[in-house]
C-alpha cells in the first residue's frame, strides 16, 4: 500500500507528463441536479482550511485550483444555477447561525 507521501510522488509525476497542461474540449451533458452536485463536491474538496487536506491537493499549484473553482463557477452559470446556488448557500449559513 502507497503512503501518502508516496502517492503524493506519483500524483507529481503524472502532472509532470508532457501535454498534461494543454487544454481538451469535453462535450459534457448532464442533469442541472448534477450541476449543482458537482459544483458542491467541487467545494468541499478545495476547502483549504479543512483539517486534514490531501497530500495531492497540497502539491498542487494555486492556479489550477483557481482554474477548478471558476470551472465550477462556469458550470452553474450554463446550467443558469448560480442565483439559486448562492440562496442555498445562504440557508446553509443561516441554519449554522
Amino acid at each position: 500500500m502507497l503512503t501518502e507521501n508516496d502517492a503524493a510522488q506519483v500524483f507529481d509525476t503524472i502532472m509532470s507528463i508532457p501535454g498534461m497542461n494543454e487544454p481538451v474540449r469535453i462535450d459534457l451533458k448532464i442533469s442541472r441536479k448534477n450541476v449543482l452536485l458537482l459544483h458542491h463536491v467541487i467545494g468541499r474538496g478545495l476547502i483549504e482550511n479543512d483539517p486534514g487536506p490531501s497530500a495531492l491537493l497540497n502539491r498542487t499549484a494555486k492556479e489550477n485550483i483557481e482554474e477548478l473553482k471558476q470551472l465550477s463557477a462556469d458550470c452553474l452559470g450554463r446550467a443558469g444555477l448560480t442565483e439559486l446556488n448562492e440562496k442555498l448557500a445562504g440557508l446553509g449559513r443561516e441554519k449554522k447561525q
